[in-house]
């Protein structure tokens, strides 16, 4: 059974995009990554014709989508992290020659997990998920002997194939001046349902400190950084202005000499960006006192 079975009742097409992820996570982790970007790309389409308060940008490629303000504003912090990690990462499985792992596939299935309740959670009509549900990655089905695997030359046509009916579909949907008072009836409709739902509190763990974590890493791996590589995170430093003179720095970059080049210290959202920057400073005191050399 799919765990993302709450999708079926109001959104049947994304359950089945969802459920293609799923299935493939174990026997074929690229194109499970394809077809989690592919409900990212769908689940977003949905949210810019169905709430107003989404500004359409210049361009509408899902980088575009995601980045334009008022979007990050509207899901929050902990969602456009999650939008833009999906992003990327399925883009990574369908272009780049690295290996793409059955772990990545259900990292992205976790985060997509997530996303997915967020969409049930703020604009179903009928009955939601308890806050408790999670995901599982245990509970994600064997591989099938009767699943081949695709190559990356059949993901990337088969991704030009679908974004070029997606355009077909936007233009005919231009061209028929009859739909807007259909989308107008419908965004009335879904400002109501957001509004219903906003009256009950959302106390799900959408695992924002994890998904964090994941962006962090990207963002290293891209600037040339190995996130994983020994003595980058969780470095212990003493001398802290506490009780215990005990603190652990959540990543340090080494130079080729052995000494610190930059420390990192990750906050969430809800907290100031000055207060993370506070604590970076005596991390970075405490370094240098002992490598003689500040990060």
């Amino acid at each position: 059974m799919s765990q993302f079975g709450f999708l079926q009742p109001e959104w049947p097409n994304l359950h089945t995009t969802a459920m293609r992820a799923e299935i493939n996570a174990r026997a074929d982790p690229r194109a499970s990554g394809f077809h989690a970007r592919r409900f990212l790309e769908a689940a977003v389409a949905w949210l810019y014709k169905a709430d107003a308060r989404l500004k359409p940008p210049y361009q509408d490629n899902l980088a575009a989508l995601l980045h334009e303000p008022s979007f990050r504003s509207t899901v929050g912090e902990t969602i456009y992290y999650k939008a833009v990690y999906l992003k990327d990462t399925g883009n990574r499985a369908v272009h780049s020659p690295k290996p793409f792992s059955e772990t990545d596939a259900r990292t992205m299935l976790r985060e997509l997990f997530q996303f997915a309740f967020w969409l049930i959670r703020t604009y179903a009509k009928g009955p939601k998920p308890p806050d408790s549900l999670s995901f599982d990655p245990d509970k994600l089905p064997p591989p099938a002997a009767a699943i081949a695997r695709q190559s990356q030359a059949q993901l990337q046509k088969l991704a030009a194939e679908l974004e070029e009916r997606d355009a077909a579909l936007k233009a005919a949907e231009a061209a028929n001046a009859s739909l807007d008072a259909e989308v107008k009836a419908m965004r009335e409709q879904i400002a109501q349902t957001i509004a219903a739902n906003k009256t009950q509190p959302d106390t799900h763990d959408y695992g924002e400190a994890a998904t964090r974590d994941l962006f962090i890493d990207k963002l290293l791996r891209e600037a040339g950084w190995d996130p994983n590589a020994p003595g980058v995170a969780e470095v212990k430093v003493t001398g802290m202005p506490s009780a215990s003179g005990v603190g652990f720095c959540d990543y340090v970059l080494w130079g080729a000499d052995g000494k610190p080049l930059a420390v990192i210290e990750a906050k969430a959202t809800r907290h100031s960006a000055a207060k993370g920057q506070q604590q970076a400073k005596l991390y970075a005191d405490c370094l240098e006192r002992e490598h003689g050399q500040r990060p």
